[in-house]
């Protein structure tokens, strides 16, 4: 009997301690995020991705595997600059170039020639199972897209940026309603929007197509805004957040509030971040034994809610996000920016 209750205190033992170093890797990434928003020389897109997702898989991430595809990656868009002519004549034809390389890598098939034979590179697609992570939060990562050439609007984008500043040049997130997408300003188009799901370069009006997107989320910038690098850490930071909560789904909520409070600091008007603190303080309320404060704080809670719903944000149902999403693809004509000749070869 003692035998086997050694074997029991053993097991608990050692279910405790991974239980400890799993959650050593959620903090060790957290301070790696909080760490570029403090001190904007320390920013690394790539570096704050990868912290997330080897959390989530216990420090067996392959940042070598991972590290070695997108090398191979920047080296196919150093290719496409330097063997193409693109058809663009203001001053960052640079950036530009560097744009394009990337969409062409991402959404193109492109040829290519191998010691005399031609292969065809075969770009990404979109994943339309479990788009949200629901069942598995890993189907969001990069490192996934990498490894199975298939992905959604988180991971496609976050590659997208990736590349982007492994070149050198620059590439803002931006938000809509469920959706992440990639916003660029050149001198010859200004602002315009890469859609990485169908390889297109939307207009506007196919983001206000959603029926979601509110004049108010506009203006505050809950949506469609260009994101600078610590607002796309914020994104980062609520990613740590719901990767945390698939990992420790008992868990008391202080770590998921901590990571609220630095991305709202970071970012005020993140709904996501303002809505899963607000969640977390609807627990609290529920869980409150005395009346009184718990009356009290619910009337706080009414104002989180009240002020989330002030900045514009509405709830978007999963289906009617998907319709939308395919939207782009059988009503291009009428979506497509036609006004962009960024990618036209002479």
């Amino acid at each position: 009997m003692k035998k086997y209750l050694c074997i029991i205190a053993s097991l608990a033992m050692a279910i405790s301690a991974t239980a400890q170093d799993k959650a050593k890797l959620y903090e060790d990434s957290f301070t790696i995020l909080t760490s570029m928003v403090a001190d904007g020389t320390k920013y690394n897109f790539k570096e704050a991705v990868f912290s997330v997702e080897n959390a989530y898989l216990d420090g067996k991430l392959d940042t070598v595997s991972a590290n070695r595809e997108i090398k191979m990656l920047k080296n196919l868009c150093n290719s496409l600059i330097k063997d193409r002519f693109l058809a663009y004549v203001e001053s960052d034809k640079k950036d530009v170039n560097k744009w394009a390389s990337v969409y062409q890598v991402m959404c193109d098939s492109i040829p290519i020639v191998i010691e005399d034979k031609q292969y065809k590179y075969v770009p990404f697609v979109y994943d339309f199972n479990d788009v949200f992570g629901n069942q598995d939060i890993s189907s969001m990562f990069v490192s996934k897209l990498l490894y199975t050439r298939k992905g959604n609007c988180h991971s496609l984008p976050y590659l997208y940026k990736i590349l982007c500043e492994e070149l050198g040049t620059t590439a803002h997130l931006a938000l809509a309603p469920n959706h992440i997408y990639i916003k660029h300003q050149s001198k010859a188009n200004g602002w315009y929007n890469t859609e990485l799901t169908s390889g297109i370069f939307p207009n506007d009006s196919w983001l206000m197509a959603s029926g979601f997107v509110h004049l108010d989320a506009i203006k505050n910038g809950v949506y469609m805004k260009a994101l600078n690098n610590n607002e796309s850490i914020a994104l980062v930071i609520i990613d740590l957040a719901n990767a945390y909560q698939k990992s420790f789904p008992e868990n008391d909520g202080t770590f998921l509030l901590k990571c609220a409070d630095v991305a709202i600091k970071t970012y005020p008007n993140f709904a996501t971040a303002l809505i899963l603190k607000a969640e977390l303080h609807k627990k609290l309320v529920e869980n409150e034994a005395d009346t009184k404060k718990a009356n009290a704080d619910f009337k706080l809670l009414e104002k989180e809610y009240a002020h989330i719903h002030q900045i514009g944000y509405r709830f978007m149902p999963e289906e009617m996000y998907l319709n939308w999403l395919v939207s782009l693809k059988t009503e291009r004509d009428k979506y497509e920016n036609k006004k962009l000749n960024t990618f036209n070869k002479q």
